[in-house]
């Protein structure tokens, strides 16, 4: 009998979620670059803010659910 085997996706497959947090981040460093009064050169510290306030939101949220 042949063994059947089951294919993996492969390691760097993007998920839906990821890319609908990512758009959230996106958003969100555009809103502070705006807040800033579109001030260049604080792109990379605008994301890193927002990656971070949204992942500590999911975070919370997600105790919130557990608890």
């Amino acid at each position: 009998m042949a063994e059947e085997v089951q294919k993996k996706p492969p390691a760097n497959t993007t998920t839906d979620s990821k890319l609908v947090f990512e758009e959230e981040i996106r958003s969100r460093a555009f809103e502070l670059y705006e807040e800033r009064g579109r001030e260049d050169g604080h792109d990379l510290h605008d994301w890193l803010r927002a990656e971070t306030e949204l992942s500590d939101a999911a975070s919370k949220a997600a105790v919130k659910v557990a608890a």
